[in-house]
């Protein structure tokens, strides 16, 4: 078969499977409301759970950065990429979280990535939560350490794979706010796991930070749990893009050193970093927007009646509807479309077979208005024959 007819097979299969993905571009869709093809529809899949995309703050930080340092960084920032805006954002990074050191990257997948590659060895082990994200199961997969995953945020099933001797060390992965079902980790039990077996632990708070804790500290700082590694992503609750590595002094000197990632790729412009500097504080001081995204979730999960479809059990911004097949899943989402409520579907691979779903995400731009609409085109799509 010659790479064209791999390539074209490949391509009928997905089709056949109702898992084609496509981008449809927009005329904006961060916000409360995404226009497409001149229509206005109400937005229930974006990740800026504060609102802070459009923040008048962070935009004006970003315009003012580029007047002072253009809108490109140059290079690596072992080169000339790495200006004081990044290292004050490093610096208040690390004071907010309470770690020595943090380190910037140009995104959470690239994170996580480098520090797996740059950790991993051939006698060691990653023990990850098996619905973990695809960078860090990708990364530890193609890692020369021995990937085992547990069973869905069950300390007893980290507990039986700890305790399985190993020659090299362990690294424990999981997420603080899961992406697809919006639950949270046990963070205490994992952590009791990891000290009693010598392992580290890393969080990937993508989903947590900005939205819980105290000044939006995230899951780690809400169930007072401080990991070896922690990974905190700017694309959700801050409104921007990038990611930090938030670990100890020795650490952050090794990834300096090793991590090919943040060595070999241009870091995100000065003009990014002080945009985030800017979101920083707007997320710090962001109490009241944290209470309007709550009560925005208590609506909605109040609101919502039996129905055929499942509602999963989150208290998270993201609330996924399990539908179950791909073809009956896309059919609601353009139901939803066609009534102006603009709700993504989830298909497998991103989730697991037969748990096809709509991954509503709630912000603290959305009105109440806008969360009663919701419930009456569900309601309404549910009922239709």
């Amino acid at each position: 078969m010659s790479w064209l007819q791999r390539i074209e097979a490949a391509l009928v299969q997905r089709q056949h499977a109702d898992a084609y993905r496509m981008r449809l571009a927009n005329q904006g869709g961060s916000g409360r409301w995404l226009m497409q093809n001149e229509r206005r529809y109400l937005n229930f899949s974006s990740n800026d759970y504060l609102g802070l995309s459009h923040h008048p703050e962070v935009v004006r930080a970003w315009q003012r950065g580029a007047e002072q340092y253009g809108v490109g960084s140059g290079g690596s920032g072992h080169v000339t990429g790495y200006t004081e805006a990044h290292a004050e954002l490093e610096h208040q990074l690390a004071v907010w979280l309470g770690y020595p050191r943090a380190l910037l990257f140009i995104s959470g997948y690239a994170a996580n990535q480098a520090v797996v590659a740059a950790l991993a060895q051939a006698d060691d082990r990653i023990l990850a939560d098996k619905f973990s994200h695809a960078s860090l199961l990708e990364a530890a997969a193609q890692s020369p350490a021995t990937l085992r995953r547990f069973q869905h945020n069950r300390a007893d099933s980290l507990k039986m794979l700890l305790e399985k001797p190993v020659q090299g060390q362990t690294l424990v992965v999981t997420e603080g706010v899961f992406s697809m079902d919006g639950d949270t980790a046990p963070l205490p039990a994992l952590q009791a796991q990891c000290r009693a077996h010598h392992a580290w632990l890393m969080v990937d708070d993508a989903h947590g930070i900005g939205v819980l804790g105290d000044e939006g500290r995230g899951s780690c700082w809400q169930q007072g749990v401080k990991p070896e590694i922690l990974i905190v992503t700017f694309g959700k609750a801050f409104g921007v893009s990038g990611a930090a590595v938030l670990c100890a002094e020795p650490l952050a000197e090794y990834l300096l050193q090793f991590a090919r990632h943040l060595i070999y790729s241009t870091s995100m412009p000065a003009a990014q970093a002080c945009a985030l500097r800017a979101s920083l504080n707007c997320v710090r001081q962001g109490d009241a927007r944290r209470e309007a995204l709550r009560r925005n979730i208590a609506q909605f999960r109040a609101g919502f009646s039996q129905s055929s479809y499942r509602l999963m059990d989150s208290r998270s911004a993201i609330q996924p509807l399990i539908v179950g097949e791909n073809a009956l899943v896309l059919a609601l989402m353009r139901h939803l479309r066609e009534l102006g409520v603009w709700v993504s579907a989830m298909r497998p691979p991103t989730v697991p077979p037969g748990s096809a779903r709509l991954r509503i995400t709630l912000t603290a731009e959305h009105q109440p208005e806008d969360i009663s609409r919701l419930l009456t085109v569900l309601h309404h799509a549910d009922k239709k024959p």
